[in-house]
This record gives C-alpha cells, structure tokens and sequence, in this order.
C-alpha cells in the first residue's frame, strides 16, 4: 500500500516569479520532517498562485 499524502492548508496569493524559490527551498530543507509544499496558478486566475502544504 502507498504512503497517503494529506493537505494542511492551502492558500492563495498574488503571483511572483520567485515564489518556487521559497518551495524549493521548503521542499530541501523539511522533507526530512515529511512534509512537502506545492505551488500551482490558479485555473481561474493566472494571477493568483495556490500555495499548498502537505504532510507525506
């Protein structure tokens, strides 16, 4: 059986280019901690980018 990934908490926020930075470095640094954090566009508003945090 696959390891479950459940969400936390999701937000939305206005785009900027260097937000997959601060995930990236999320992602490095707390994986250890099983935790993981997603960045997406909103599909309604290319504008607005969704910030998810899971736990892994």
């Amino acid at each position: 059986m696959g390891n479950k990934i459940e969400t936390l908490s999701t937000v939305k926020l206005s785009h900027s280019d260097d937000l997959y930075k601060i995930v990236d470095v999320l992602n490095r640094t707390l994986k250890d901690q099983n935790l993981m954090f997603g960045l997406a566009l909103d599909e309604d508003d290319q504008e607005t980018a969704v910030f998810t945090i899971y736990r892994t």
